[in-house]
Parts: C-alpha cells; sequence; structure tokens
C-alpha cells in the first residue's frame, strides 16, 4: 500500500502543472451565480479628496461567503486612467444587500451598485458607478482570407471539438490545422469561482503551435504575474492586468513570430508574441526562449496547431480566425 501511495505521489507531483483541484463550484452564466455575484466587478466615479474632485476606478473581487477584496485604482481603471503605480486595497463583508469596506482612512459601502465612500469622519467623499467594459476588438470580424476557425456553427476544426448548448467552444481541443506564423482573435469567457484561488480559479490558456502558452485565468483584481492571465507563462509578466471580471467576455488579439532552425535543425531565433488584451498592448514583441510549461508540442521547425488547455475548469471560447502569415 505505501508504495501504490508514492507511486500515485509522483504521479500528481510529476503532471500538477496541468492538474486543477477547484473549491466549489463554477458558474458559467449569472443565472447559476450566488448573491455575491451582483457586487464583483469595476466601478468609476470621483472622490474628494485633499486637491479636490479625483477620478478613481475600484474593482471589487468576491473570495466566497460574503466576502470580497477591494483594489483601488487612482485615476481610473487599469487601461483607461490608472496611474499604474498606485493602488489602495480592503476587505469587506456582505451584510444583505450592502457590502461595507473599513478602514483606518475610509469607510464604502456597495448597494443598487453604486460605491459611497466616507471618510473617517463619516463625511461622504464621492460616489462610484457599476460599469460593464467591453473590449474594443469584441466581435472582431476575419478579414478576406483569414482561417475561420470557430464561429459557433461547428467544432469541425478541432480535435476533441465540443459544443455547449448555448454554441460556445468547449476547453481542450487543438486545431486540426498546424501554423508557423500567424495573427490571431480569440474571444474567451472565464467561469464565476469564487471560492476557488490562484490556479484553480478558472484556468486555461492559449498555446501558440501547442507550445507557447499566453495564461488565462481569472486573475481579476490581482498584481498580473507572468502565471496570471495576459501572462506569457513563466516567461513574462504582463506590462499591465487587463483581466476583466469573471463571466465577462474577453478578448486577445496576438501577432506570433515562429523560431527559426537551420538546416541542420538548430535554433537560430527565439519565438516571438506580441499580445493585447482587450484592446490594451500587455506583451510588445517579447521573446520567449523556451516552449512553456505542460505544452503538448515540443519545440521544434515544424508549423504547430492552436491548442486551448483543458484545466479543469469550464472556460468557453467563440470567434476564433487566424491570419496565417506564410
Amino acid at each position: 500500500m505505501r508504495l501504490r501511495f508514492a507511486a500515485l505521489l509522483w504521479v500528481v507531483l510529476l503532471l500538477g502543472s496541468s492538474i486543477s483541484f477547484a473549491a466549489g463550484p463554477a458558474a458559467t452564466n449569472p443565472a447559476q451565480a450566488d448573491a455575491d455575484f451582483a457586487f464583483q466587478g469595476e466601478y468609476v466615479g470621483e472622490v474628494d479628496g485633499a486637491e479636490g474632485l479625483e477620478s478613481w476606478g475600484v474593482q471589487i473581487v468576491a473570495l466566497g461567503d460574503g466576502k470580497f477584496q477591494l483594489v483601488g485604482y487612482p485615476g481610473g481603471l487599469p487601461g483607461a486612467g490608472w496611474n499604474e503605480q498606485e493602488k489602495r486595497q480592503a476587505e469587506g463583508v456582505r451584510s444583505g444587500n450592502v457590502v461595507t469596506f473599513s478602514t483606518d482612512e475610509f469607510t464604502a459601502t456597495i448597494q443598487d451598485s453604486t460605491f459611497r465612500v466616507q471618510d473617517s469622519g463619516g463625511q461622504e467623499r464621492g460616489t462610484l458607478e457599476k460599469i460593464t467594459r467591453k473590449s474594443p476588438t469584441e466581435g472582431a470580424k476575419p478579414p478576406q482570407g483569414a482561417v475561420v476557425l470557430f464561429d459557433g456553427s461547428t467544432a469541425d476544426h478541432f480535435d476533441g471539438g465540443r459544443l455547449t448548448a448555448e454554441g460556445l467552444l468547449m476547453e481542450g481541443v487543438t486545431s486540426k490545422q498546424k501554423f508557423q506564423d500567424f495573427s490571431i482573435h480569440i474571444e474567451f469567457i472565464l467561469p464565476y469561482m469564487p471560492a476557488a484561488r490562484g490556479q484553480a480559479r478558472g484556468n486555461s490558456g492559449f498555446y501558440m503551435q501547442g507550445r507557447y502558452e499566453v495564461q488565462m485565468l481569472d486573475s481579476f483584481g490581482l498584481k498580473g504575474e507572468n502565471n496570471e492571465c495576459g501572462g506569457l507563462y513563466t516567461v513574462a509578466a504582463p506590462r499591465i492586468n487587463m483581466c476583466y471580471p469573471p463571466l465577462s467576455w474577453q478578448t486577445y488579439d496576438i501577432d506570433f513570430t515562429a523560431a527559426r532552425y537551420d538546416a541542420s535543425g538548430k535554433k537560430t531565433q527565439n519565438a516571438r508574441a506580441t499580445v493585447r488584451h482587450n484592446g490594451v498592448l500587455i506583451h510588445d514583441n517579447v521573446e520567449i526562449p523556451h516552449a512553456t510549461r505542460a505544452n503538448p508540442i515540443a519545440e521544434g521547425s515544424e508549423p504547430g496547431p492552436v491548442y486551448l488547455q483543458n484545466h479543469g475548469n469550464p472556460v468557453r471560447y467563440r470567434n476564433i480566425w487566424l491570419v496565417d502569415k506564410q
């Protein structure tokens, strides 16, 4: 029995990068979500500060069981006014239809999609309203000559292709066609999993040529590391974390240049990628020195497929098309 347990433990450790231990249920639409879902999201408005009215953006992250994390951004939301330097954070709890955050500097409440801020003396300093952002490239049409991999009508362009009842592509698919240099547009939606943390929270990934991963993960409100949403996995963190709240449609628009090899098979140039997440540049022609973790295709000179990882979470996709540059 001890040997069998040790062998099982070794397998788990070996495959750990592709196994997800989800915490709690995953909602794939708002009707399945808990009461906290209505409060999580993004808020914008003005607060009366030391130098007069100041624009602020706030992200409210649901953590399960009525608990929340607040991340405040002077100037506006990431990609929409934030100065990309300062942040404010606080923890909050829900009681009925009100969420309250308290620190030594301020108290804030959310009710009916309005975020109200009071200073330490109880004086109201401003209000922010909940908004829903959409990527400027959401719904982008494929140009003439593009390879349409998924338009909602069929999953036949992928090995392992499966559709939901709503006609969305499910995770864990590999394109039958293979590519070298290309530009690709992908739309994806991450599940709502408030009790999950880290790599177990809405995890998938897009692998260029099945070799190099741009991470997909519910990283809403996080710092933006190389293993979070938009990260070139373990290689480069996004310049800014542009992850929208879970159950929001998001976009990747990626220009990929494959690695180059000489006649003997020796690599002479590393692969490179430029990535726009929800329309914002997060990687600018970044060099990728090696295949990323859990890559199904080893590095090499031959073309490779579009691969959408199955990490155990119900991530969904639509409107996938590619311009082959060969």
